[in-house]
């Protein structure tokens, strides 16, 4: 007897990857940003910085990882090196990309990343050519529009991967620093927050932050280091950092990393054996060989 299932279990059923969420994020902050203020040095600048971070990601991902990567991720930091480095020069823009991608593959720690791709990608830059390399610092002046426009879609999207806390976090972190920079420098309150509502700052808060691949795993944890961000990052300032927020994440993250990853060690080595696992005796010495 053959019997028919249900429609609706025969039906294919759709379901979008969340991975895509991050790529359409950040082409929306091009899109409004490019759109309002023509902020980018290029189109085909920015189209070198994406182009280089795919390859980089398809030929690593397949010579060291056995496989062929998902993109999501390259062209992340690909549009965002695209968006916030700026040189008169191309080369940069390859290197940085290379960079990024190259440090998610060599710099780990127990198969961890320890950096954020692009976050360490443009500090090297910064830091190895800052005669040639700048930072964007563009802000949406007094057009609020195109940042509410930004926010909404980035507090949905990154709320649907469960990320805004850490946001959220940085933000309030952020404006309580700002506050007290303003009281330290006798600066006006809203110059000291002004940085906040530049596109850098949208890339920054939404992605460089909130990356799954480098953000410590308790929740309480992901808040506190969000913190920790901005208190390094309004002390930088308070030094006339000009690069302030990279140079914080790129102290902090990878510290609280390495802090966790230490921590996770140590326990692991006073985990007891699991009650009921069978006490295998040593063999004798004479009786070891060695496998070649």
């Amino acid at each position: 007897m053959i019997t028919m299932a249900p429609l609706a279990d025969r039906q294919p059923r759709v379901r979008f990857d969340k991975r895509y969420l991050a790529p359409l994020l950040v082409t929306l902050v091009l899109i409004v940003g490019q759109v309002t203020y023509g902020f980018l040095e290029s189109w085909s600048r920015t189209a070198l910085a994406i182009g280089t971070s795919i390859v980089m990601e398809l030929v690593l991902g397949r010579l060291l990882g056995g496989r062929w990567p998902h993109l999501a991720s390259a062209y992340v930091s690909g549009i965002s090196i695209g968006m916030l480095v700026r040189s008169p020069e191309f080369w940069p823009y390859a290197l940085c990309a290379a960079i990024s991608i190259v440090s998610k593959y060599l710099i780990r720690v127990d198969g961890r990343h320890i950096w954020n791709p692009s976050n360490l990608g443009i500090v090297a830059m910064l830091v190895l050519a800052s005669d040639t390399v700048a930072s964007l610092s563009v802000q949406w002046g007094n057009s609020l529009l195109p940042m509410v426009v930004v926010w909404v879609f980035g507090a949905v999207i990154i709320s649907t991967l469960g990320r805004f806390h850490i946001t959220l976090t940085y933000v309030l972190s952020f404006l309580a620093f700002a506050a007290l920079r303003s009281a330290v420098t006798g600066h006006p309150f809203l110059a000291e927050v002004a940085p906040i509502t530049g596109p850098m700052y949208q890339l920054f808060i939404f992605f460089m932050i909130t990356d799954p691949k480098t953000t410590v795993s308790p929740r309480w944890g992901q808040c506190l280091v969000a913190v920790l961000v901005a208190a390094v990052e309004a002390a930088f300032r308070l030094m006339e950092f000009v690069h302030a927020p990279y140079y914080a994440l790129f102290v902090v993250g990878p510290t609280a990393n390495l802090i966790e990853i230490a921590l996770a060690r140590r326990a692991a080595r006073l985990a007891p054996a699991p009650a009921g696992a069978p006490l295998v005796p040593a063999r004798p010495r004479e009786a070891t060989r060695v496998r070649t």
